[in-house]
């Protein structure tokens, strides 16, 4: 019953907390007004620019957003104990992430929807604006050339899940045809789409896929080729023929997993089998780094991340319609991410307590959290994460009547099918990157077009998957950066809003400058740490890397700080 209490007490905070503070911030820090120019009508365009209801930008932002994330990080961070991990998630989304996400959406929508490293260029300085492009293109970089590896790792683990996951993308194609050319109700046939799918998914139970070793090339190399080719395509498509049909259908996706997982959390705790198994606090795991700084570069999206403010002022502030609608796009959002979180730690501190297969053998209680989180070198491979999630969740879902092969596949279905989301939204971001770095002033050059710069977006991203062989797994030489680098975005994003926040007077800028001070201390602090053990290992490609991302930050911040200083209040 402890598990159902702490899930209803912190559902109700999200809920009361986006209805408090998410209104404050929108009526009196922001002063949000349905009367003023939005980019989706100033430069509407069809394609990029598309004025779009609410709910559809939710949809699409959130499933944005999200991706692997939410349930990566919370299933290993996990290991340090579920109490400081749901705090983190907790307050962090409420008071940091939610605000960030939110403040970046804002500042876009009232800058001609230009991404958060274009107008760095005027509320910094020219200088900073090339610094920060450099980090954001080194993330979104590292992030497309590695979802293709974790989304066949994901087909690997749940081949039912090939199936229905494909599928999606024509249902999504029709569901947009019929919306944008025949004019039929979004929500009706985004169910219609939504119930078909969940037909493929038994489908997928009775033909499951698994991608063979073709022409010498592995299957994760084979599905990051064909992942890549997908990208290319959605990314140049106007956002109403896939984005946003696809992530609606989505969002429902999201909806339902959701309610399965809370009736299955009601259902387990009534019948007294659903305990927290695992550790309240572990602040010395076997192999672990140490839990100050790493809990918070570990829960980044489910807390506050970066990536949120890539989205936020890329496809989602040239998407909304009125202003008021990004207090439930950008704060909301944010929230039902932590929502998510959260349900993500219940399922490993608690769900994989009801049963875990170790090798043939079924463990239950204590034992099978402890034997899947034995050590840190155990639980942090993507597959370990992956699965203690995907094993808890289908758990607890069981207990609504569900069978488990069923609720597996449903789960794997709906990982996969954000991971996907990410990849062609990461790849249009990118695209919108390459073309402001080199936008001119005399006029519209190549890097305009956006198949020449989705196109150079999908090869460099090819060129750094497959840089160690043909298995498509280059990224992971660098992956080891991607937590810092991430919540350095994240720390820069919320020093932008305060000096945007300083012009309007008064102490709105403490708002978001405690919390950008909060993380630019255990970002560096985890850079710092990170570099001791690259120089350790030898590994000077990290080295030197690490180098240049502290450089670059700190030079930021310190401009920023200084900027900052002179604003008047």
């Amino acid at each position: 019953m402890e598990v159902l209490l702490l899930m209803i007490a912190l559902f109700a905070g999200f809920i009361l907390m986006y209805r408090l503070y998410g209104k404050f911030l929108s009526d009196k820090i922001f002063k949000l007004n349905n009367s003023s120019a939005v980019p989706s009508n100033m430069l509407k365009d069809g394609i990029d620019y598309v004025p779009t209801k609410k709910e559809v930008v939710f949809g699409h932002h959130f499933a944005s957003i999200a991706g692997t994330g939410p349930i990566v990080g919370p299933a290993i961070a996990i290991i340090w104990g579920w109490v400081p991990a749901v705090i983190w998630v907790f307050i962090g989304s409420i008071f940091i992430g939610a605000v960030h996400d939110f403040g970046v959406l804002v500042i876009s929508m009232r800058n001609k929807g230009v991404s958060i490293a274009k107008f760095t260029e005027k509320y910094i300085s020219p200088r900073t604006k090339i610094f920060f492009f450099i980090i954001g293109f080194l993330e979104l970089w590292l992030f497309i050339s590695i979802l293709g590896m974790i989304i066949a790792v994901i087909f690997d683990m749940f081949p039912g899940s090939v199936f229905p996951v494909w599928f999606e993308i024509p249902l999504a194609v029709l569901l947009g045809y019929m919306v944008t050319q025949k004019g039929k109700n979004m929500l009706f046939w985004s169910i219609v789409a939504v119930v078909i799918m969940y037909i493929t998914v038994v489908i997928g139970a009775y033909i499951p896929f698994k991608m063979p070793e073709l022409f010498g090339i592995p299957a994760t190399g084979i599905w990051t080729i064909i992942l890549l080719i997908y990208a290319y395509i959605a990314s140049v498509l106007p956002v109403t023929q896939l984005l946003q049909p696809r992530d609606f259908i989505n969002s429902h996706q999201l909806i339902i997993a959701m309610v399965l997982l809370v009736v299955g959390i009601f259902s387990a705790s009534f019948t007294g089998d659903l305990e927290i198994v695992a550790p309240s606090v572990n602040l010395a795991p076997k192999g672990a780094p140490p839990i100050w700084p790493f809990l918070f570069i570990t829960i980044a999206c489910g807390a506050v991340s970066g990536f949120h403010a890539i989205v936020s002022s890329g496809t989602s502030s040239k998407q909304i319609e009125k202003e008021k609608d990004a207090l439930m796009v950008g704060y909301g959002s944010m929230l039902m991410e932590g929502a998510l979180a959260i349900l993500v730690i219940i399922a490993v501190a608690a769900g994989i307590g009801l049963g875990y297969d170790s090798n043939g053998k079924f463990l239950t209680g204590i034992p099978a959290w402890t034997n899947h989180y034995e050590s840190w070198a155990a639980a942090k491979g993507l597959g370990s994460k992956v699965g203690a999630f995907v094993t808890g969740s289908a758990n607890m879902i069981a207990y609504t009547g569900l069978a488990k092969s069923i609720a597996l596949i449903v789960m794997g279905v709906f990982v996969a099918s954000f991971a996907g989301t990410s990849l062609d939204t990461s790849t249009r971001l990118q695209r919108y990157f390459i073309s402001e770095l080199f936008t001119s002033k005399s006029g519209k050059n190549i890097f305009q077009n956006r198949y020449f710069s989705t196109f150079l977006v999908v090869v460099t991203a090819a060129l750094l998957a497959f840089n160690t062989g043909a298995d498509g797994k280059g990224a992971l030489k660098l992956w080891p950066l991607f937590g810092s680098i991430n919540q350095i975005l994240a720390t820069l994003a919320l020093l932008i809003i305060s000096i945007y926040l300083k012009n309007k007077g008064r102490l709105k800028w403490l708002i978001t400058a405690l919390p950008a001070a909060f993380l630019a201390v255990f970002s560096l602090w985890a850079c710092v740490l990170n570099h001791q053990d690259f120089l350790a290992q030898q590994n000077y490609l990290l080295v030197v890397v690490n180098i240049i991302l502290i450089v670059l930050a700190v030079s930021i911040i310190i401009e920023g700080l200084i900027k900052l200083k002179k604003q008047k209040l």
